[in-house]
């Protein structure tokens, strides 16, 4: 497993961990994080996920909640909701890794830690909030300027 795979899955540890114990502050969910020793790589890039995530919490659950219309918000499984969560953020706030990589990346961590129904659900809903955000529309951009994406998926 690649060093991005394990913070992806470490920052979905943490917002779940936040999830269930209630409200924590970031230095809590650092620490968290930091007790899996997981490498110094993936621990930077699971609390930044977290810290992202939450910091754009509200943004991201508006797009969350629009673009899964035929469910109730609250009644989302906490593992889709973390796990939509995080791809979200990382659908807006790096537009350096491609659209298709945070979208598997997701699907590949629903299966391991949500239901049956958990990969489709959430390749659905990042599907309609990566068009909602221009996510997909900004990589074609760049890759028509000659400015590839990195299709580093680890």
């Amino acid at each position: 497993m690649g060093e991005r795979r394990r913070g992806r899955e470490l920052a979905l540890q943490a917002l779940y961990q936040r999830e269930i114990a209630g409200e924590q502050s970031l230095p809590a969910l650092e620490a968290f994080v930091r007790h899996f020793h997981a490498g110094e790589e993936a621990n930077a890039f699971a609390i930044s996920l977290v810290r992202g995530a939450i910091e754009r919490g509200p943004e991201i659950d508006a797009l969350i909640a629009e673009a899964s219309q035929n469910w109730r918000f609250e009644r989302l499984s906490k593992i889709d909701l973390n796990v939509l969560r995080l791809a979200t953020y990382e659908l807006l706030a790096t537009p350096g890794v491609p659209v298709s990589v945070v979208i598997n990346e997701a699907i590949e961590i629903a299966r391991r830690f949500g239901t049956e129904e958990s990969a489709t659900f959430v390749n659905g809903v990042l599907d309609a909030i990566a068009e909602r955000t221009d996510a997909k529309a900004r990589e074609r951009i760049l890759e028509e300027n000659g400015r590839t994406v990195p299709t580093r998926s680890s």
